[in-house]
């Protein structure tokens, strides 16, 4: 006698996001091993990134190391980049080169790793063993000056590697011959650094453990964060600093990356030397432990650091969709934490980008997130990358249909497909835990119903007006294991899963 179908369903697959720390287990179902240019959207949903496409249709040469925004007294926004030892501006229309417009010859510049802030309506710009630069709508909109240059310029400031604007001063430390003193400029004067209420503050006996190096600088609801590799200091007052005092030492973990530091609306997000840290437990509750939102993906990506310059690791938040990016540009991974929602173990719901490459990030003003690129400052929209489809993959975790003892012989796959029409897909099997899958390789239809030799296609109105498509395929093979996943070649229009059904009959028990 035949056995009777079983099926199993896959509510909103992939929604916890990527746990290849614990691959090895039966996951949850609501994991994924494998989900490349994807995000989890607002509806809990797997889906396919966004693109990029060029904010303009000229070009810089080389590769846009830093982008950032000014915004002056008249609340007008101007985006500038940073690329091939020079800095523009950027408009819907051109990019249009700063030139030097101080006395005497124009300043060295040997590369595009420059971090900027903007005080008193000036915009700085700060590098490694580099005169910090000013750009001052006051004085000139199409030039820039060395910061000794600038009117009412004051002691001598910092050739720093860090920069930020906080409580209204600049703060800046790291240069080639001192690691431990972080300097602070007068209040609303980034001219100034060593008369009214501008000075200095030596931590060099302040480490605890060790001596160590300022990486990083933030600064969060009345806090300063001074980020070294191994361990991170906390000063509070900080709108006063002849007043301020520590607070906290977190020892043992650092920051590695001046630029993967973001600060989210309650949140300080890093780079350590074990994974991406999360300071919201300890600011929310003081001394409680910090949070790793890459603890599902840890060790993968700890590994991957290893081939990196930490230079050149660039991260952004994006409030927009609520996540941080992070970019190793060696290995071409960028994670995409979601955090909206963590986890149960803390960690963060991720994706990995494999086919986006920036080289640098602004989450701008107006709800834009820019993307350096070679050549060009690119967009965060739509679903191509410059024109071209790019590749979203999605593959679960291996599951027993709660039958360990089981034979299961696949019948047939149903996906619930949101979007994607007209759109080449993949449906994809595997038996006992194989990296090899096999499939079909399938096109949606446009509109209507249609069939395609063992696929059929059922398509409706979905609740938000997006096209909602019902996809069969039959399917065969057997094992105590099955993972199933989908591939699709994302050109012009979004996609998500919605979810995934399984039919298998059960074969004879195994011992």
């Amino acid at each position: 006698m035949a056995s009777q179908v079983v099926t199993a369903t896959l509510q909103a697959p992939g929604f916890l996001g990527l746990n290849i720390q614990e691959s090895a287990v039966n996951l949850s179902a609501g994991y994924a091993l494998e989900a490349f240019n994807c995000v989890v959207d607002q509806k809990g949903r797997i889906g396919s990134r966004r693109g990029w496409t060029t904010i303009n249709s000229n070009s810089v040469s080389g590769d846009v190391g830093h982008i950032t925004e000014f915004i002056d007294h008249t609340d007008t926004s101007t985006t500038f980049c940073c690329a091939n030892n020079k800095i523009y501006k950027v408009n819907a229309s051109a990019y249009t080169e700063l030139t030097y417009g101080g006395g005497g010859t124009a300043p060295t510049i040997t590369g595009n790793n420059w971090q900027s802030a903007s005080i008193g309506n000036r915009l700085y710009f700060f590098q490694l063993n580099h005169t910090a630069l000013v750009y001052d709508p006051a004085v000139s909109t199409t030039t820039y000056r060395r910061i000794t240059e600038a009117s009412g310029y004051v002691a001598t400031a910092p050739e720093a590697n860090c920069v930020i604007s906080a409580y209204g001063r600049l703060w800046a430390a790291n240069t080639v011959t001192d690691k431990d003193t972080l300097c602070f400029s007068d209040l609303l004067n980034g001219n100034v650094w060593n008369t009214g209420t501008a000075g200095t503050l030596d931590i060099s006996t302040v480490w605890v453990g060790g001596s160590d190096s300022i990486q990083a600088i933030a600064a969060f609801n009345g806090f300063l964060f001074i980020f070294g590799k191994r361990q991170i200091l906390i000063y509070k007052g900080a709108e006063d600093p002849s007043t301020m005092s520590l607070q906290d030492i977190v020892k043992g973990v650092g920051c590695i990356a001046r630029d993967s530091v973001a600060t989210t609306g309650s949140d300080i997000i890093f780079l350590s030397e074990v994974g991406v840290m999360s300071l919201m437990r300890l600011i929310q509750e003081k001394s409680a432990p910090l949070r790793d939102i890459s603890a599902n993906v840890r060790d993968d990506l700890v590994g991957n650091l290893q081939n990196e310059t930490t230079a050149n690791i660039k991260a952004v938040y994006y409030p927009r969709d609520a996540f941080y990016l992070l970019t190793f540009p060696t290995t071409g991974y960028t994670y995409c934490f979601d955090t909206r929602r963590p986890l149960e173990n803390g960690a963060a719901r991720v994706t990995i980008w494999n086919q986006i490459s920036p080289k640098s990030y602004l989450a701008r003003s107006d709800n834009t997130l820019l993307i350096g690129k070679t050549n060009h400052v690119g967009v965060y929209q739509g679903y191509q990358d410059n024109g071209s489809m790019y590749r979203m993959t999605y593959k679960t975790n291996h599951f027993d249909l709660d039958k360990p003892t089981n034979i299961k012989i696949l019948k047939k796959l149903g996906w619930v497909i949101i979007g994607g029409t007209n759109q080449n897909i993949s449906i994809l099997y595997g038996f006992n835990y194989s990296e090899t899958l096999v499939g079909e390789s399938i096109q949606l239809p446009s509109e209507g119903i249609s069939e395609y030799n063992i696929a059929e296609y059922g398509i409706g109105e979905y609740s938000d007006g997006v096209v909602l498509e019902d996809v069969y395929v039959n399917a065969g093979g057997s094992g105590e294991t099955i993972q199933v996943g989908l591939e699709a070649d994302i050109n012009g229009t979004f996609m998500s899963i919605q979810r995934v059904d399984l039919y298998c009959k059960l074969g004879k028990i195994y011992y």
